[in-house]
């Protein structure tokens, strides 16, 4: 079997709080020996559970990276029981650049899970945390918002499952969360989703969207680092008592919730994020872009429910994403 190439400089099981990298080694015109290097912290204290936190998934999200930074750099060893790991530009390559999809091989990488070993760097990255990481851990959280072109209402998110059980405890860990908003969440497109490898492994997963238009707010920073606390409490990692706010139950039970782009031009937005609409209801009008005189193509949900997400910026592509519309429950 191929051996994956990825080293920690930092141990991973070793007591107190370790700063370090993954060196990835990367042959390249501007360093021949180079690396990439990717920042990780591991803070342990005795036998407990065992936390692993992600951000920079797709480099262009900000809310994870900004929270995680922050805990590694305040949370203490004798705060917890158990182990806390931290990575939060997992994709550092994309996270450098800006980007949703690494600039050295053009992956997207929550695609490209489980990984090889022997691939492009982006694989061999995903194989180490597939192969390295997430067997270590209880609990893991994913944190995403929308990037360059989307922009989310804040919520928390776990998926619908073949093992209930498994659901159900991840479900609960998104209330432990406790974002403005808390999602049941489908995927319309899961293969090759970090997700999808950890939720294989049979962990209890969380994910986020927590904004998005490539930039972070300090409400929506604000909102990861809470929800980063409240998790290591709800883990029995971090001792203290839950802060809890209200949050508004959402599910996305089925492909009808999702509004796709059939011409290319101007999207002008007819409600905003967090409304309520009805199937049949225009979302939003796709002016030309190259022409006057032209009536606008409406963009129509297809179910009862509120806006959860939409497009940006100001122009639309053919099969671009509109809009979600959720179900509160």
């Amino acid at each position: 079997m191929t051996h994956n190439p990825i080293s920690p400089t930092t141990p991973l099981d070793a007591e107190g709080t370790h700063h370090g990298f993954l060196r990835l080694p990367h042959s390249r015109d501007d360093s021949a020996w180079g690396s990439v290097m990717i920042p990780i912290t591991v803070i342990r204290n005795g036998d407990g559970p065992t936390a692993l936190l992600t951000g920079g998934n797709h480099g262009d999200e900000y809310e994870g990276p900004l929270a995680l930074q922050a805990l590694a750099t305040t949370l203490q060893p004798d705060q917890i029981t158990g182990r806390v790991i931290i990575l939060p530009m997992m994709n550092l390559p994309a996270f450098t650049a800006g980007l949703r999809c690494s600039p050295i091989d053009g992956a997207n990488m929550n695609r490209s899970f489980p990984g090889k070993p022997d691939g492009t760097v982006t694989q061999k990255i995903c194989h180490y945390i597939a192969t390295e990481l997430v067997p270590l851990a209880d609990i893991v959280l994913d944190f995403h918002s929308g990037g360059r072109t989307l922009d989310f209402l804040p919520f928390a998110a776990a998926h619908i499952l073949d093992d209930k059980a498994q659901e159900a405890a991840s479900m609960a860990a998104v209330q432990a969360f406790n974002a403005p908003y808390s999602v049941r969440m489908l995927e319309i497109d899961n293969v090759g989703m970090f997700d999808t490898e950890v939720e294989s492994q049979g962990k209890v997963f969380v994910t986020t969207e927590l904004g998005g238009a490539g930039t972070a707010s300090a409400k929506t920073t604000a909102i990861a680092r809470k929800g980063i606390n409240n998790l290591l409490i709800h883990a029995g990692i971090l001792s203290g008592t839950l802060e809890q706010h209200q949050t508004v139950q959402l599910d996305m039970p089925d492909d009808r919730c999702f509004v796709f782009c059939e011409v290319a031009g101007v999207i002008e937005y007819l409600v905003d994020l967090g409304a309520p609409v009805t199937a049949g209801q225009p979302i939003a009008h796709i002016w030309p872009a190259d022409r006057t005189g032209v009536l606008p193509a409406p963009c129509l949900a297809a179910r009862n429910g509120i806006l959860a997400a939409r497009h940006v910026p100001g122009l639309i592509k053919l099969g671009d994403f509109v809009g979600l519309v959720a179900v509160e429950i």
